[in-house]
């Protein structure tokens, strides 16, 4: 019953996660900060779903290199190709 509680949880927090990004863009926003929150929130999310939804904490500890390790290498790809653009 309390892996069902957890799951619930995390859904509840990707949700308000996925409507508060929706809402800086629909608004607007621009600028580092707003790129910043932004990929945070990616990567809280992503870090969800690798850890709980495809199950990889439970794995071996190359699997969650492998895994936490892209998310960490596409995020700060991203944020310096970002500072570097301005």
């Amino acid at each position: 019953m309390n892996k069902y509680l957890n799951v619930n949880r995390i859904w509840i927090i990707m949700v308000i996660l996925t409507i508060s990004t929706y809402a800086v863009g629909k608004l607007g926003y621009s600028g580092i900060y707003v790129v910043l929150f932004l990929l945070t929130t990616a990567i809280i999310k992503s870090s969800f779903i690798i850890g709980d939804f495809m199950e990889v904490r439970g794995t071996s500890l190359l699997w969650r290199i492998l895994m936490y390790g892209w998310l960490w290498l596409v995020t700060i790809t991203i944020a310096v190709t970002y500072l570097i653009s301005q």
